[in-house]
């Protein structure tokens, strides 16, 4: 089966977690990504070894790659950089601000050079502004955007457990990579395209900046929702944590009656709007809480479901490793394979197969050879 982005070669100056999650999906694409590293590497190789000898991380953003070492203080790397660019169709960097330039390869050189070529910049603040020069790392665009001080509980900020400001950066080079194809499919021109973190984690603080603003700065509430109730964690009588979501004054009426056995609460004014159940949140919680402490899991679950209430356990990594619904994608490494969460997106009658994940290097010799043979 032909994927989408065959025939397209994509060259990807990058490290870390953001520019390496807009390459893996390209590669996931069916595009060749060629993946330039200095040569001790990129340092997410590093950042842990517990993937049969490998890191998570790249194992987790590397499948499908070709890896590709060079040194580009040296004229001849830079030369075979120069020759891979003249025939790419997408040139991926996340190096900091006029790092590239310094290297030789200004954009605006190589969008003049190469007119049909697409390149995309992500970085921690962007090209231009007062912080385009500082580095920026996840936790502390996390922290500088606020995303901080509305996570975690009352008592203190925390982080996302994840790399959600590099993986949202990625993400949106990715579509807007994807945006510049179908553009350029129909002009025939190429583009330039800048991400950065800062942007891409502001977009998601949104709603929390509209309240702000809007004179209800939203509060750290934990496994809780700032906006609604009840929404948060309660414990079953044999220990099981379990989130529920209500989402309407509807739902909240079917909770009452089937799960909690009050059809006198179910149409009490005090709780009939989200708007009083939140002004009164520590007694409709404490409603809850009381009924689901006096059920076992099993019934408690039993009940929720056939009241079609949405509910959650509160899992952890193995929580997830053993969940019935998880899938996963195999992927060879150098040490075996590698079974981790599948991609979510999912085309209907497409089986899909993912390459392996490169050693390092372990492409040079051949690229450069095919980009520059030797002369006869």
């Amino acid at each position: 089966m032909t994927l989408p982005l065959e025939g397209l070669l994509v060259v990807a100056l990058e490290q870390a977690v953001a520019a390496p999650m807009c390459t893996c999906r390209l590669a996931d694409a069916g595009a060749r990504v060629i993946k330039i590293e200095r040569p001790e590497g990129d340092f997410a190789r590093g950042y842990d070894d517990v993937a049969h000898g490998e890191s998570s991380y790249f194992v987790w953003l590397n499948r499908g790659k070709q890896s590709v070492v060079l040194d580009l203080t040296k004229a001849e790397d830079k030369a075979l950089l120069a020759a891979m660019l003249a025939k790419a169709d997408v040139f991926v960097q996340n190096l900091k601000p006029g790092a590239v330039a310094k290297l030789g390869f200004p954009i605006e050189q190589l969008r003049r050079d190469h007119p049909r070529l697409i390149v995309c910049s992500i970085s921690g603040y962007g090209d231009n502004g007062p912080n385009a020069q500082r580095k920026a790392y996840d936790l502390l665009i996390q922290a500088e955007v606020g995303l901080s001080s509305i996570t975690g509980g009352p008592s203190e900020p925390a982080r996302v457990g994840v790399s959600v400001c590099d993986i949202g950066a990625g993400m949106n080079a990715y579509e807007a990579i994807l945006e510049a194809l179908i553009v350029r499919g129909r002009t025939g021109e190429g583009a330039e395209l800048s991400v950065s973190l800062f942007d891409a984690m502001a977009d998601w603080m949104t709603v929390p900046l509209l309240q702000q603003e809007g004179g209800k700065p939203p509060k750290r509430v934990g496994l809780a929702h700032t906006s609604i109730a009840p929404y948060g964690v309660f414990k079953s009588r044999d220990g099981v944590d379990v989130l529920i979501s209500i989402q309407s004054d509807r739902e909240w009426r079917l909770l009452a009656e089937q799960v909690l056995g009050d059809q006198t609460l179910a149409n009490d004014p005090n709780f009939a709007t989200n708007v009083e159940r939140v002004k009164r949140r520590a007694e409709t919680d404490g409603r809850v809480a009381a009924v689901f402490g006096a059920l076992d899991i099993a019934p408690l679950t039993a009940r929720l479901a056939a009241a079609d209430i949405a509910f959650a356990p509160v899992n952890d990594p193995a929580g997830l490793a053993r969940h019935p619904h998880l899938r996963r994608i195999a992927v060879q490494t150098a040490g075996g394979v590698a079974n981790y969460p599948a991609p979510a997106a999912r085309r209907a009658g497409e089986t899909r197969h993912y390459r392996a994940v490169p050693t390092l290097g372990e492409h040079t010799d051949r690229v450069r050879a095919e980009f520059m043979p030797p002369v006869r």
